[in-house]
């Protein structure tokens, strides 16, 4: 128990470490980054110094570049991610968790698509190594792992949009119906979900033609159990941790992904929102939405993490007390030996 707690201890550290130096690293890029906030801010007007010299104050831009950090640095770690760089100073947490609702309508069907599509293609690949149906779903998967997403994404309103006329284009719904509607979500969920897909067939794949060469799933065989009852049964529980951390990371990469695919549907996300912010020289907003993202990346790695400790009887036996001392204190304390005789054999043999 103690070593596991010591594990989290430093994985804390680690995340907390990682979660400063994102917003370090990011906060002196953007003050670098070349461009005028305050012209873009107006627009194309003539700008006297007098009211450039007001803006600048109100914003707290006339402080030095360090001071300005530490203050930022402390209103994160307070929860408050400052205001928008605009005419309507709204809050910044505000405006990323009213558009983060629908980041999520799309980024959890696409999760869960790929992660259980990986994992029954990548079986069913495994299963039929070496013949067509696995050339098929590799050489797919290799393909599709391959095409840029916004591309992809293109190529579907080009077909289904234009074409058949089957989906919308853009948006999340009708002009003027609140909420989200099915057809709207359809393309953009496959969108985001089909590049993990291919990537999480591959590994699971490779994962499970490694399960089905160990000696219990021969054991398996021997007992007459059928094919399908050995790889579900037997060989899946195994081939599956590998998953948990690519799952963990997937989750990362879709959210991430997000920003060209609600660029390319029109979808008004957090995707949309921090295109909007890059256009606009609003580094309040772009901030906000990494800083969010981050944190729920170094969330889900942290479960992930836990999670794995859980179902991998390996890492449970590394964090499991030792047995041992305890054992030779029982012998000493009686003056002979009260180990398993198997353990006994295996002393003899080593010596």
């Amino acid at each position: 128990m103690k070593a596991r707690l010591i594990h989290y201890g430093r994985l804390l550290l680690s995340s907390f470490i990682l979660f400063i130096a994102v917003i370090t690293v990011l906060f002196f890029l953007l003050e670098m980054a070349p461009g005028d906030p305050i012209q873009t801010l107006v627009g194309d007007v003539p700008l006297s110094e007098a009211f450039r010299e007001q803006i600048t104050a109100a914003y707290g831009l006339d402080r030095p570049v360090w001071e300005r950090y530490f203050r930022y640095l402390g209103n994160v770690l307070s929860g408050n991610l400052g205001y928008s760089f605009g005419t309507n100073n709204e809050p910044v947490l505000g405006l990323i968790l009213d558009r983060a609702g629908n980041t999520l309508a799309l980024a959890v069907p696409s999760f869960l698509i790929s992660t259980v599509g990986g994992i029954v293609l990548g079986s069913i690949a495994a299963r039929t190594r070496k013949r067509w149906l696995d050339g098929g779903i590799s050489g797919g998967s290799v393909g599709l792992f391959s095409v840029p997403n916004f591309w992809f994404g293109m190529l579907l309103i080009l077909v289904f949009s234009i074409w058949l006329d089957w989906f919308p284009t853009q948006g999340k719904s009708s002009y003027g119906m609140p909420g989200i509607e099915l057809e709207y979500l359809v393309l953009p969920v496959i969108t985001m979900a089909t590049t993990e897909l291919a990537y999480k067939t591959r590994i699971m794949r490779s994962s499970m033609i490694e399960s089905l060469g160990q000696d219990f799933v021969d054991t398996a065989r021997s007992k007459g159990l059928s094919s399908s009852q050995v790889l579900w049964r037997h060989a899946l529980p195994n081939a599956l941790l590998p998953m948990v951390t690519v799952s963990g990371y997937s989750l990362g990469f879709i959210l991430a992904g997000s920003v060209l695919v609600e660029r390319v549907f029109g979808w008004p996300g957090m995707g949309l929102l921090f295109i909007d912010a890059i256009n606009r020289q609003n580094n309040m907003v772009i901030l906000g939405v990494v800083i969010l993202l981050t944190v729920v990346i170094i969330v889900v790695n942290i479960l992930t993490d836990v999670v794995y400790g859980l179902v991998d009887p390996r890492l449970r036996a590394q964090f499991a007390p030792s047995r041992a001392k305890p054992r030779q204190e029982r012998q000493d304390r009686d003056g002979k030996d009260t180990r398993d005789p198997a353990d006994q054999n295996s002393d003899e043999v080593t010596a």
